[in-house]
């Protein structure tokens, strides 16, 4: 829907918001693509560590291999997120 004027209406969020709080705004699809790599990353590895330990291994092969599985899940997250926030964006 359009105004008078021509002009399509602003976001209802952003109206009166200060430049910092609109900001803040524009990147929460980042941090919170950024916040889910990280806890899929750390999530894998400290389930991999407690169960080297549940297992008595003396080598972490488990925590290894689940900081490699949090990497891979979480990248993939990761980049469709950001994909996906690139979209709404236009």
């Amino acid at each position: 829907m359009t105004d008078p004027g021509g002009k399509k209406p602003d976001d209802p969020v952003k109206d009166g918001l200060s430049g910092y709080a609109e900001a803040m705004h524009k990147a929460a699809p980042y941090t919170a693509a950024s916040t889910s790599l990280v806890i899929a990353i750390g999530g894998c590895a400290w389930a991999g560590h407690w169960a080297d330990g549940k297992l008595g291994f003396k080598t972490p092969w488990l925590t290894l291999a689940g900081s490699l599985l949090g990497m891979a899940v979480g990248f993939v997250s990761f980049f469709k997120q950001i994909k996906d926030a690139g979209k709404d964006a236009k």
